[in-house]
Formats: structure tokens, sequence, C-alpha cells
């Protein structure tokens, strides 16, 4: 196997994530989400998600969805993030404990529908307006462990 090349340039408040991972996970890619189970294995989710300057990930969901019934037992949590087929391959994996907070879902929902879709699509707009209409909770992953290729 190759050794991963070594990244230097740490810009986010944990040091954790670099400027390239930044980047990369500044695209509209879809994370796949693992939270612990106890003794269920992980079932990774796919969802849409924006990495911090301060080098969190976050992701919004209902407050009583499983994944958000699973964390409050257990607050840990896992993201992966590929490149899309076509493009040489590249991923992303962190790891860390995670918050759930009351404030701040909806505007995440708004900023990253914006990010997903094509929001001028009249039946995507009112997608969107559904999602705002609901109780939303922010979740955040707070990066204690980060692999990546390459």
């Amino acid at each position: 196997m190759t050794p991963m090349p070594e990244r230097t340039t740490m810009t986010t408040a944990n040091g954790l994530l670099t400027t390239d991972d930044l980047e990369f996970l500044a695209r509209p890619l879809h994370g796949f989400l693992s939270v612990a189970a106890g003794a269920q294995p992980p079932q990774p989710r796919p969802v849409w998600f924006e990495a911090t300057a301060g080098g969190t990930v976050q992701f919004f969901t209902e407050p009583e969805a499983l994944k958000v019934r699973r964390l409050r037992r257990d607050p840990r949590a896992s993201i992966v993030v590929a490149a899309p087929v076509g493009e040489r391959e590249r991923w992303i994996s962190i790891a860390g404990r995670v918050t759930l907070e009351s404030g701040g879902a909806h505007d995440l929902c708004s900023r990253l529908a914006a990010r997903y879709w094509d929001l001028t699509d009249r039946s995507r707009a009112d997608d969107l307006a559904g999602m705002l209409a609901a109780d939303l909770t922010r979740v955040v992953i707070h990066p204690e462990s980060v692999h990546r290729y390459p």
C-alpha cells in the first residue's frame, strides 16, 4: 500500500481538517453518516453536510429521527465523503463526538438546499419550504480523528 502524503497546512480550530479538506468538503457531495448503535452494526445513511471554518461538520435532521435517538444514547458519529465516479479517487473520513443543537438548523437547511439543489426549480423550492416548516435539529460532529486518501 502506498503511504498517504502528509498535509501540513492546518486552518481549523481543532487542527484536524486541512485547507484541502475544507475545499473538498465545500463541494455538493453526499456524506455517509454512521452513528454508534451498540450491538447493532453501523448503518450508514447519506446526508447533506457543511464543514465549518472552525473545524466541525454539521447537518440537520428531524429531532425524533432514529439517528438522533441513537446519538442521545451514545454521542459518537462518523461521516465519510468520497469524490464521485469519474474523478481521481479521494475520500475523507471524520469521526468524533456529537452535539445536538436547537438553533441554526433552518438556516443550515436553507444554505445546503441552495448548494445541492437548483432552487429556481419550483418543485425543489416547494420541497425546501416543506423542510423549513418542520421542526429541525442541527447535529454537529466535533472531529477527534480524520483519515483521508490521498
